[in-house]
């Protein structure tokens, strides 16, 4: 069974501007003239944290890892101004342009699969690998399941929690009630939602209790940032057009990819794994049968460490920038 690779610290870090006023938090991790890859983490709004860069080997990666728009170490924290997936999928090209990397590996979970699909799809030609953990497609029922009803049945004591904050003449639209408090003037009741909001997907991460990962969602930096900025992309249905991930899926034909989900994992439901492997037959799907979502799970773990290690012996050094 694999773990996760010895603690390590980043040999640099930026802090690169894009749009006004945002600047983006960067770090380069492992071998510099190693084979590129980008960390996407989820959320959006999650951040980075330090275990993420410990999913690859160091003496055969160039670890990239960045905090999106609004979130983790990068400024202005939690905003929500010109933060859309088309401007996260503009910051990755400036980042790798900004690094001189030619072609790269993307790995994410969560969103972080979402964003990096639509990367892929939007530049196929810069993408040497995708390696995807609980596959979230952004799709209307995905999002009313989790935050309106389904995810509900299964944890209806944590779904208690995450509907307090709402009157009950508002609980029909779950959605747009927090919405309205994470964006509004009562920085009382924008901190009540956003702590209900992201300790409901902390809770419901992983198949078995984990308090360190509900310590992070709930801390008030993370939970902030989190909570508005998926309010802020649900409520827009991700600035995507209907289906257009899988739509778009015939530009992927070329790239190797690893898709790997948890069974029960009730964040992004295994139906997403299961459409993308469909649409995109030649990439290699991995069901974990004793995990939910969490990236930290044991079977997932094994499973991501042993999919970036068969990435590298696919690619090998010619594919290096």
């Amino acid at each position: 069974m694999y773990r996760l690779f010895p603690e390590i610290k980043p040999y640099a870090s930026h802090m690169l501007a894009v749009d006004p006023p945002h600047e983006l938090y960067v770090e380069e991790c492992g071998k510099p003239e190693g084979l590129p890859v980008l960390f996407v983490h989820g959320g959006p709004g999650a951040g980075c944290e330090d275990d993420h860069r410990r999913y690859f080997d160091p003496n055969l990666y160039h670890i990239v890892l960045f905090d999106q728009r609004g979130a983790g170490r990068s400024t202005p924290h939690a905003s929500l101004d010109k933060n859309t997936t088309q401007h996260l999928v503009a910051d990755m090209e400036r980042i790798r342009d900004h690094l001189g990397i030619e072609r790269w590996v993307l790995f994410g979970g969560s969103w972080g699969s979402t964003l990096s699909l639509v990367y892929a799809e939007t530049h196929p030609e810069r993408v040497l690998g995708l390696i995807l953990r609980g596959v979230f497609l952004c799709r209307p029922w995905e999002i009313r399941w989790f935050y309106q009803e389904g995810a509900s049945r299964v944890f209806p004591d944590h779904w208690e929690e995450f509907i307090a904050p709402i009157p009950e003449n508002e609980r029909y639209d779950m959605l747009h009630a927090h919405h309205r408090r994470l964006t509004g003037d009562d920085e009382i009741a924008r901190m009540a939602s956003a702590k209900a909001w992201s300790l409901w997907e902390g809770h419901t991460a992983t198949l078995k209790p984990n308090q360190a990962v509900v310590d992070f969602f709930g801390a008030p930096h993370t939970a902030l940032a989190l909570a508005r900025i998926e309010a802020h992309y649900f409520v827009n249905n991700a600035f995507l057009e209907p289906d257009q991930i899988l739509r778009d899926a015939q530009r992927l034909k070329n790239i190797p990819g690893f898709i790997i989900h948890g069974r029960y994992d009730v964040v992004c439901p295994i139906k997403n794994a299961w459409d993308l492997h469909r649409a995109w037959p030649a990439a290699k799907l991995e069901v974990i049968p004793d995990a939910g979502h969490s990236a930290c799970e044991p079977g997932i773990v094994h499973a991501l460490i042993l999919a970036t290690n068969e990435l590298a012996a696919l690619l090998g050094s010619s594919n290096v920038s």
